[in-house]
C-alpha cells in the first residue's frame, strides 16, 4: 500500500504529534508499506527555522528510511492568533506543492489540527486519486472556543462549517481518543467509518531501567522522592494549580521534589510564579530529546500529567501517560474522564481532581508515603498495560486492519 501521511509537524521538532508520525511511519514501513512524509520546515516550538531550510521554498530529504517532502511555513509560536492562523494557512497552501512532487498514493492520512490543513487532505485525495483518512487529535473549533483562544464569532461558524464538510468528505475518520470517536459519532459519520488511532509508546525504547546517577546527581536528587512533570508547559496543562500544591507539600515532606521538564508558552509564567511562591522543592529543566526521557523517569518516582478542570478534557488521552507507564512509571493523574477511568481500572495510578490545590497535594503526600512493593505494583500494572494495548504494533495492526475494510 502506498500511504502519504501529511501533517504540519514531524521530527526533529519534538512532541506528540511528531513522534506519532514518526513511530506509525517507521511501523508501516516494517510491513513493507510506502511512506511518504508531507510536512513544513522544522519550526516548533521556537518559532526559527533551521538555517539550512532558509531561503527555500521546497526540499525533499531522507529523515533516516523515511521520506520527506518539506516546504515552506511562516512561523508563529508566539503573538496573536491571527498570525498563528496565517501560519496555519501558509502550510496549509505551500504543501501542494509537495503533494505534486509526491508519488502516487493508494490513502492520504492527514492529522488535525490544524483543522485547516484538512483542505489541502481533501483535494490531495482527489489529485492522486487515492482516499482521504481525516486524523482528528483534537477537536476544532470547539477546543479553541473552550480554551478561549478563539472568540470571533464569524471565524466560528466558518471554522464549524469548514469541520463539518472535512468530515463528511472523509472516506474514513480516525479519533485520537473514545471521547472524539463518539463525538464524531454523533456529528453524523457511521461507527463503521469511524476508528480508534490513539497516542501510544514505542514499548522497545521506553523500558524500565535502573535509576541513572548522572541525572541523579546533576539535579541533586539522591533520596528524594520525584514528581516528575515533562512536557508542553502550555494553559491547558494548569501547572499553576501543580506549584501551588507544591506549596502544601514543601511545608508537609521535604524529600518531595518537584521536575519540570519542558518548554512552552507558560514557562516564564511558572518560574515567576514558583518564585513569588517561595518554592525551593521545584526545579524547571528545558526540553531533552526524547531518547533521553527514559533517563528521566529512571529518577521519577511519579509522572505527573495535568489538566485543566474542563470538560473538553473528559474525552482526552494524553500521550505523556503512555511513555511513563512503559517505564514502569505510575502517573498522577490530575484530572477526569476518560484517562482517569482506564488509569484507575489498570491499577497504575493516583486520580487528582483536576485544579484541586488541596486534593493534588493530599494526593502526592499519599502517593509519597506508598510502601515500595505498592510503587512497584502499580509501576508493573502499567508496563502491562501498554504492552498490551498501546504498543505501535498493536495501533498499527487496528490501523492497517480499518484501512483494508
Amino acid at each position: 500500500m502506498n500511504i502519504i501521511l501529511l501533517s504540519q509537524h514531524f521530527p526533529p521538532e519534538i512532541g506528540a504529534p511528531q513522534i506519532r508520525l514518526y513511530e506509525v511511519s517507521k511501523e508501516l514501513q516494517k510491513r513493507g508499506h510506502q511512506v511518504e512524509v508531507i510536512t513544513a520546515f522544522p519550526h516548533h516550538p521556537h518559532g526559527i527555522i533551521p538555517e539550512k531550510y532558509k531561503g527555500k521554498f521546497y526540499e525533499k530529504e531522507k529523515y533516516e528510511t523515511i521520506s520527506v517532502h518539506r516546504s515552506w511555513i511562516y512561523p508563529s509560536p508566539k503573538g496573536s492568533f491571527w498570525r498563528r492562523l496565517i501560519s496555519y494557512f501558509s502550510f496549509t497552501f505551500s504543501a501542494f506543492y509537495s503533494v505534486v512532487k509526491a508519488k502516487k498514493a493508494d490513502v492520504i492520512i492527514c492529522n488535525s489540527p490544524p483543522l485547516f490543513l484538512g483542505i489541502t487532505g481533501y483535494i490531495a485525495s482527489k489529485m492522486k486519486k487515492a482516499k482521504f483518512v481525516f486524523n482528528i487529535a483534537d477537536i476544532w473549533p470547539e477546543s479553541a472556543v473552550e480554551l478561549g483562544i478563539v472568540k470571533n464569532k464569524t471565524f466560528i461558524r466558518f471554522a464549524e462549517r469548514l469541520e463539518m464538510f472535512l468530515y463528511r468528505k472523509s472516506w474514513k475518520l480516525a479519533a485520537a481518543t473514545e471521547g472524539i470517536q463518539s463525538y464524531l459519532i454523533n456529528k453524523g459519520k457511521s461507527k463503521s467509518d469511524v476508528f480508534l488511532l490513539p497516542n501510544g509508546v514505542n514499548t522497545e525504547s521506553f523500558q524500565p531501567e535502573a535509576p541513572n546517577e548522572a541525572w541523579t546527581n546533576k539535579l541533586k536528587l539522591k533520596d528524594k522522592t520525584v514528581f516528575t512533570f515533562a512536557g508542553r508547559l502550555g494553559y491547558a496543562q494548569g501547572l499553576d494549580s501543580i506549584l501551588k500544591a507544591a506549596k502544601i507539600v514543601q511545608e508537609k515532606n521535604s524529600t518531595i521534589q518537584f521536575l519540570l521538564v519542558g518548554d512552552g508558552p507558560e514557562k516564564q509564567n511558572l518560574v515567576d510564579l514558583s518564585r513569588e511562591l517561595g518554592l525551593t522543592n521545584t526545579l524547571f529543566h528545558d526540553s531533552v530529546p526524547v531518547t533521553e526521557m527514559p533517563k528521566v523517569f529512571s529518577i521519577t518516582d511519579y509522572s505527573i500529567v495535568s489538566l485543566r478542570n474542563l470538560e473538553l478534557f473528559k474525552g482526552a488521552r494524553p500521550s505523556k501517560i503512555f511513555p511513563a507507564l512503559s517505564t514502569a512509571t505510575p502517573v498522577l493523574y490530575c484530572g477526569a474522564g476518560e484517562s482517569a477511568q482506564f488509569l484507575e481500572n489498570e491499577k497504575c495510578g493516583i486520580i487528582a481532581e483536576p485544579e484541586n490545590v488541596e486534593d493534588i497535594a493530599m494526593k502526592i503526600l499519599e502517593s509519597a508515603s506508598l510502601p515500595e512493593v505498592e510503587k512497584k505494583l502499580l509501576g508493573n500494572n502499567g508496563r502491562q498495560f501498554v504492552l498490551r494495548e498501546y504498543s505501535w504494533q498493536t495501533i498499527v495492526d487496528d490501523l492497517l486492519l480499518n484501512l483494508k475494510q
